[in-house]
C-alpha cells in the first residue's frame, strides 16, 4: 500500500541538492508526485509530495533524517488524499498580481481569498528591479479554488477594490473545475 508523504528540506544552497535528495528518495521506490524547489537568498529550500510503499516508509524517513548532519532542516509529514475531495465542483482560477512592491500585498490579497472563501493552492511571488526609477516590482501568481457559489466577476471586483488600495493590477482567469488528480486540480 502507498503512503504519501510531504517532504520539506531546507539548507544552503550548494551543487549536488536536488541530486542528493532524489536519490535517496529513488534508492526506497518512492516517487515525487509533485514538488516546488528554490533558492530564497542563500537557502534552497525543497517542498515534495512523495508516495512510498509502507514497507519502504521508515527506511526513507531514516535515510532522509541523514541530511540533518549535513546541516538540511527537515520535515517529513504523512498526508492523506481524501482531503481533496471536499473541493471537488469548485472552481479553479489563476490570479495574478503586479506592481510596485511593498509590504502588505501578499496578505491582503490572501485575506480577500479567504473572505471570499477561496482556497490557496499555490503562491509563486518575485521582485524584480523596474526599468525605469529604481523601484521594485512586484509579482504573484496564485492558484485558487473557489466555491461554485463565488462568480469569476465576484471574485475580479472584490479584488479590483484590493488592488486600489493597494496600486496594484490584480487579473483573475478562471482555469475550470476541480477534478482530483488533474493538474493543478484543473479538467
Amino acid at each position: 500500500m502507498q503512503k504519501q508523504l510531504v517532504i520539506t528540506v531546507t539548507g544552503n544552497d550548494r551543487v549536488g541538492i536536488v541530486d542528493d535528495v532524489t536519490k535517496i528518495i529513488l534508492a526506497y521506490q518512492a516517487n515525487v508526485e509533485a514538488s516546488r524547489m528554490a533558492r530564497l537568498g542563500g537557502e534552497f529550500a525543497m517542498l515534495m509530495l512523495v508516495s512510498v510503499a509502507e514497507d519502504q516508509r521508515s527506511g526513507l524517513e531514516e535515510s532522509l533524517n541523514n541530511l540533518r548532519s549535513q546541516g538540511f532542516e527537515l520535515a517529513i509529514r504523512p498526508t492523506e488524499p481524501t482531503a481533496a475531495q471536499s473541493f471537488v465542483g469548485w472552481c479553479s482560477y489563476q490570479i495574478g498580481v503586479r506592481g510596485a512592491d511593498h509590504e502588505g500585498i501578499i496578505h491582503e490579497v490572501a485575506h480577500q481569498l479567504a473572505e471570499q472563501g477561496a482556497n490557496v493552492e499555490a503562491i509563486d511571488t518575485s521582485t524584480e528591479d523596474a526599468p525605469f526609477g529604481g523601484t521594485k516590482l512586484f509579482t504573484m501568481s496564485a492558484t485558487v479554488l473557489a466555491p461554485p457559489t463565488l462568480s469569476q466577476a465576484s471574485l475580479q471586483e472584490e479584488l479590483d477594490a484590493v488592488g486600489q488600495e493597494l496600486n496594484v493590477d490584480i487579473t483573475v482567469v478562471q482555469l475550470g473545475d476541480y477534478a482530483i488528480g488533474s493538474p493543478e486540480g484543473a479538467r
